[in-house]
């Protein structure tokens, strides 16, 4: 008895092909109710709603903010992590990483006893420089920035570590400097997963719910971005709520298969 299936000209056993029939179904089923429920027919009536593109505006704006602080401060950590060898480098990095898998809500509790105005370092922020972050849109960029700048710390980490360290010593032969080879090779070489590694942390910023209403509260115009609009409009409005979630979903899969398809390949081909 064949207990083997044909897929792509490979034999996968019945079982296997089963269980994961299941699991893709499992996915789908969620996104095709959303789909299913959707209210199309009011579709750009509740785009033109100003409470809804007063909250895209301001998603837009705070996570590509986060993103570029990702890229400033993150890259320069990926290096350290991946190049200076240093003790505690394993706890630095769990540390680094951690608010990957943290609760958002703990991330948001911490960043507000940290950054608040009676927070560890926050009250001398606002003593000293009259800088208070709780409940402004700044706020936000820093809970965003808090939750998505370890993917791009892992991503750029795992690239430099697979780079070819030959070039960038050719060139600090030939009498590059440091900043010049980081700049002229390095980056360079590293480009599609610096690349991949910003639009995943710009996906997760975009994303982002739980520190940022612990954080920044829940204020339209100033902190409500999209996924607090639709936790929002979920009480009030639903076809409002489903109409936001599903501008989510859809930039959200585009991110995933752009990367899947066009940066991660083009990484996976530049470091090999």
């Amino acid at each position: 008895m064949n207990n083997q299936r044909r897929v792509d000209g490979r034999q996968l056993p019945i079982p296997v092909f089963l269980l994961a029939m299941v699991a893709i179904a499992f996915f789908a089923l969620p996104f095709i109710g959303l789909l299913w429920r959707a209210p199309w027919g009011s579709l750009l009536d509740i785009l033109g709603q100003s409470s809804v593109r007063t909250a895209l505006s301001l998603s837009l704006r705070t996570s590509l903010t986060a993103t570029f602080l990702a890229v400033l401060f993150g890259v320069p950590l990926a290096w350290l992590l991946a190049r200076v060898p240093f003790p505690g480098s394993s706890a630095v990095r769990a540390l680094c990483t951690l608010s990957m898998v943290l609760p958002p809500v703990v991330g948001g509790v911490a960043l507000f006893f940290s950054f608040g105005r009676r927070g560890l370092f926050g009250q001398y922020l606002d003593r000293w420089f009259d800088i208070q972050l709780p409940f402004t849109t700044w706020g936000v960029v820093v809970a965003q920035t808090f939750v998505s700048m370890p993917f791009l710390v892992i991503t750029v980490e795992s690239a430099l570590r697979q780079v070819d360290r030959r070039y960038e010593d050719a060139a600090r032969t030939l009498g590059g400097s440091r900043w010049y080879v980081f700049r002229r090779v390095t980056v360079p070489t590293i480009r599609p997963a610096l690349i991949a590694g910003a639009v995943l942390a710009w996906a997760r910023a975009l994303g982002e719910f739980g520190a940022t209403i612990t954080f920044a509260g829940n204020f339209p115009g100033t902190t409500q971005t999209m996924p607090l609009a639709t936790y929002l409009a979920l009480e009030t409005d639903p076809q409002e709520a489903l109409i936001i979630s599903l501008i989510l979903i859809a930039v959200s899969f585009a991110v995933l298969v752009g990367l899947r398809d066009r940066w991660l390949n083009g990484a996976r081909a530049a470091l090999t």
